[in-house]
Formats: C-alpha cells, sequence, structure tokens
C-alpha cells in the first residue's frame, strides 16, 4: 500500500476514525443495507484503484474517510446481482471524481465505452460532459460523476422500470455519503429517479428542484446535445444558474 496513503489512514485511527457505520440514516430514515454493519479504517478499507487516485498528493482525513466508505460501497457494488443487467454486463460503472465534491453530475446508463473501461462518461458524450465542466472552470476531478444505472442495458437500450427500482440504492447511497451541495442531472431517467416522479424533462429543464434537502439542477443529457447541438445554449444558461449558487465567477464567451 502507498505510504502516504498508510499515513492518512494510521491519522485518521488516531483521531478516533476507528469505525465508519455505512448503515446509519438521518432521523425519519430507513436504513439503507448496502453493505451492512461497520467498516473498520484500514487497508482492505480503500481499493487498489481508490488508492491510485489518492497517490497524486496526500488528502486530509475527511477526503481519506470518505473515499474509504464509497470504496466499500464501491466493491459490494460490483458483485451486485439485484436485477438482470447483471448477466449481460462487462463492469459495473459505479462513479468518478472527488468524494467530497460541492457539485455532482448524475446521469442514465453506462453505453458501450463505459462499459468497456468501466468508468462513466467516457465516450463521445462524456468528452461533450468533460469540455462542459471546463467551460465551467472546473475539471473531472473537482467533481463526481455517476449514473442512476451502473451496468449497460444490452443495445444502450432505454433502463426498465425495475432495473431502476432495483440499482436506485446505489445512487441514494453515494449522494448521502457525498453530500454535494448541487445535483446536475443529465436526462430524463436521472432527474425521474431523484424526484421519485414520471416528470419529462423539457416540464424541469433549468427549474431548481430538491433531492433531501439537496438542490438539484435538471438538464438535458450530453448524449441529446450531439443529436441537437441548438440545445447547448439551453444547458449552459442551466449552468450557469449552477456556477451562481456554487459561488463560482460565469467565464466571458
Amino acid at each position: 500500500m502507498d505510504p502516504a496513503l498508510r499515513a492518512e489512514l494510521e491519522l485518521l485511527r488516531d483521531l478516533g476514525f476507528t469505525h465508519l457505520d455505512l448503515s446509519k440514516a438521518r432521523p425519519g430514515e430507513t436504513p439503507l443495507p448496502i453493505p451492512p454493519g461497520d467498516v473498520a479504517i484500514d487497508e482492505d478499507s480503500v481499493t487498489p484503484a481508490a488508492a491510485e487516485r489518492l497517490r497524486s498528493g496526500i488528502p486530509n482525513p475527511e477526503d481519506v474517510a470518505a473515499l474509504a466508505l464509497l470504496t466499500t460501497v464501491e466493491d459490494a457494488a460490483k458483485r451486485c446481482i439485484r436485477c438482470r443487467l447483471s448477466t449481460t454486463r462487462t463492469q459495473v460503472v459505479f462513479g468518478t471524481g472527488n468524494p467530497t465534491a460541492d457539485l455532482m453530475f448524475v446521469g442514465e446508463a453506462p453505453g458501450r465505452d463505459e462499459d468497456s473501461e468501466g468508468a462513466p462518461f467516457v465516450g463521445r458524450a462524456g468528452k461533450l460532459l468533460t469540455d462542459i465542466i471546463g467551460a465551467m472552470t472546473l475539471s473531472r476531478d473537482d467533481v463526481y460523476i455517476a449514473n442512476v444505472i451502473k451496468c449497460r442495458p444490452p443495445d444502450n437500450r432505454n433502463p426498465e422500470p425495475d432495473e431502476l427500482a432495483a440499482c436506485s440504492p446505489w445512487i441514494t447511497r453515494q449522494i448521502e455519503l457525498i453530500q454535494p451541495r448541487v445535483i446536475v442531472t443529465l436526462g430524463k431517467f436521472a432527474v425521474q429517479t431523484l424526484l421519485g416522479k414520471p416528470v419529462t424533462i423539457s416540464s424541469v429543464r433549468g427549474a431548481w428542484q430538491s433531492y433531501r434537502g439537496i438542490k438539484v439542477m435538471p438538464t438535458y443529457h450530453p448524449a441529446y446535445l450531439l443529436r441537437t447541438p441548438s440545445a447547448k445554449k439551453d444547458v449552459w444558461s442551466d449552468l450557469k444558474k449552477v456556477m451562481a449558487e456554487l459561488g463560482i465567477d460565469v467565464p466571458a464567451r
């Protein structure tokens, strides 16, 4: 294990973070059984992939704790067989980015490239999302990116209602752990999942919504923008509202 990461984990233990309870819920909420019980803060709590992401610098204890929790949940998600998509996937596409991000992007489902690489938004739509994040004067390392569906639907078809229901606890747990200030939902299925109702993207796009006290800005999916470039101006309008909420200066265009 990387010596710097080991030192951070030892510091966490010295500060009293010997166990982190993944099953705790907020008052009035039902605990999520993913995964159950306490998780010890030790080398086994951080996967090699997570350790690699941390090697660029020594993170603070809060970042290590958040990433330890997320990677423990990710390990559980990679063993998920809650729906039929587990039989056709190549990889579970959990999420990437800053585990303590103020801004989180939530998309719909992995495509072929994402299923192959195991990371969200890495194909043509992903490149466009990266450009959009860059236009906000941020990078993918500043935000967290995930999908409401963690496994690719065959032939990139729309996810079925039972698949969305089976997979929704994973995105719920990710949001609980990251606690972003703002969530940007990309496309219909993302906003429907978080709002818990069958809204159309055209009816909510650009208007602030709320998910468990977190501000949500619904906007178009980058794949839609590839088909309809004229909608890019609408997405930029939506994201300027997000930037204002987060105190980010809007660059001159």
